[in-house]
This record gives C-alpha cells, structure tokens and sequence, in this order.
C-alpha cells in the first residue's frame, strides 16, 4: 500500500510576490515570455522596455513606437500581433483592467482568453503574479506536474485529474500550493 504523502507549506519560504502597477505591461511581458527561453525572454524583454525611452508603458504609447524598432527588439511578427490585439483591446474596453477587483478568478481568465495569444496558462501565470489570486493553480504547467511528481513522490508525471485530486486539501490556497512546487524544483 502507497504511504499517504502530507506536505506543509511555509508561506514565510515562499517566493514573494506583489502586485501589478501597471496590468498591459504585465500581460505583453507574459506574451513576450511564452515559449522561449528565460534568457531570451529577458534580453527581448530589456529590449522591449527600452523602445519606450522614458514614456511610460501603455497601449496608447505601445502604438506609438515604429514597428522596424519594435521588430529589432526580437519580437516575432506573430507575438508583435499578440501585443498589437492586447493594446487595441485595452484602448476599446474589451479589456478593462478597473474590473479586475470585482470579478472572480474564471471571470478574469474568460476576459483575458479574448485576448489573441492569451490562453489558460497565461491568464492563470497573471492571476497568480500580476494579480495575486489566493486559489490559483495552473494544472496546465509542466513546472507544476513535474513539482507534484517530485512532493508526492510519484513515477509518472500525473493527469490532471490526479492532480486536482491532490491538490484538494489545499483549496482556498492553491497559490501557495502552486508556488510550493515550483519552489520544490529549484531544491537540490
């Protein structure tokens, strides 16, 4: 028989996180993020700030820059469309950041996912980091299954539906469940 694996979190270990100032930065970060390298994630992002001199980053300002200067910070034509939907709906309200502090979790993800180059595994990285949503927990993310496989000792990487299985205790702070085990990771 399987021994019942129990884990404790300390929530003074945990990585800290704060709250967006600014949430269109927030989510171009994430889209400039997606799919690559963290190092190359952090040179087209650096570069990517740069473009915008001493302005501050909104979409209106976001229109402004040259497309060829945007181009040679590194971003691909497709997640140069990603940001260009996410700052064209930030400008119409189809994105209303002001409604973030009144909508549930789904609800925020089912406004974000409009957003062309948004998905699950974005909206839920913005609740968690850009947000700080308490009861987020990204299933969708390898990080995440590899950080179950290593907490609860398992062979496999587990399904979904094992991990919310799991996960079940720790509802009402799946945040710091999900935090855990991508800390877990980093440990040798």
């Amino acid at each position: 028989m399987r021994q019942k694996v129990i884990i404790k979190i300390n929530r003074k270990k945990l990585r800290k996180i704060f709250p967006t100032q600014n949430p269109f930065l927030s989510l171009a970060t994430s889209i400039i993020y997606q799919q690559i390298s963290t190092k190359a994630g952090d040179t087209i992002h650096k570069r990517f700030l740069l473009l915008f001199k001493n302005k501050k980053i909104t979409p209106k300002n976001f229109f402004s820059l040259k497309k060829i200067n945007i181009s040679k910070a590194g971003l691909s034509k497709q997640k140069l469309s990603y940001i260009t939907d996410l700052a064209n709906k930030f400008l119409d309200e189809t994105i209303d950041p002001k409604l973030f502090s009144i909508m549930l979790d789904m609800e925020i993800k089912d406004h974000l996912i409009r957003v062309k180059g948004i998905g699950g595994w974005t909206a839920d990285m913005f609740l968690i980091f850009a947000l700080n949503r308490k009861n987020v927990l990204p299933i969708g993310d390898l990080g995440i299954r590899k950080g179950f496989q290593k907490a609860f000792k398992l062979k496999n990487l587990p399904s979904e539906i094992h991990m919310k299985r799991l996960a079940r205790p720790f509802d009402g702070r799946y945040t710091d469940l999900s935090l855990y085990l991508w800390g877990i990771l980093d440990e040798k």
